[in-house]
């Protein structure tokens, strides 16, 4: 019998199983981190929990890093200019930057985190010409979370991960 987080014995996994496009839980894929010095950041996560360097990004928005577990991808970022930073937050923030989750189906996302108080972040957006063209560097949609933290979503996954195998 399974045993839940807590060790309860009568934890049921399969009540918890999406039953529709609409109930499907969005998986989490990386959480950025804003920092100064990605070199230095990244070598933490790497020495001191042993995650693997699974990419490099550099272009005119942003350098850094693409670290794995295998399971949750961490994106270690230097932003280049306060636009793709987003305003409240500017190039020289230090921190979680934002989380990004797969989703099955955007239009029912988007429908959800409005339902929420979430709204589309069009700054952030626009700066990375989401919707407008080829998606040279972001292909995930960025709304506005509680607490200031920022979310994409995205229906392709990360791109920091793509073919990675541990």
């Amino acid at each position: 019998m399974p045993v839940d987080p807590n060790g309860r014995s009568d934890y049921n996994r399969t009540a918890v199983h999406a039953r529709s496009v609409e109930d499907a839980m969005a998986k989490i894929k990386h959480i950025a981190m804003s920092t100064q010095d990605p070199d230095k950041t990244a070598k933490f996560y790497i020495d001191v929990f042993g995650m693997k360097e699974i990419g490099r990004i550099e272009n005119p928005n942003t350098s850094g890093y693409y670290l794995s577990d295998g399971d949750l991808n961490l994106a270690i970022l230097k932003f280049k200019n306060d636009a793709v930073a987003g305003a409240e937050r500017g190039k020289g923030f230090s921190g979680i930057h934002h989380i990004g989750f797969q989703v099955d189906n955007l239009e029912a996302i988007a429908e959800r985190l409005a339902t929420a108080g979430s709204k589309p972040r069009d700054d952030v957006n626009e700066a990375l010409g989401v919707g407008k063209g080829e998606h040279k560097y972001n292909v995930e949609v960025k709304y506005s979370g509680p607490d200031n933290v920022m979310l994409d979503v995205s229906e392709t996954g990360w791109v920091g991960s793509s073919g990675f195998r541990p």
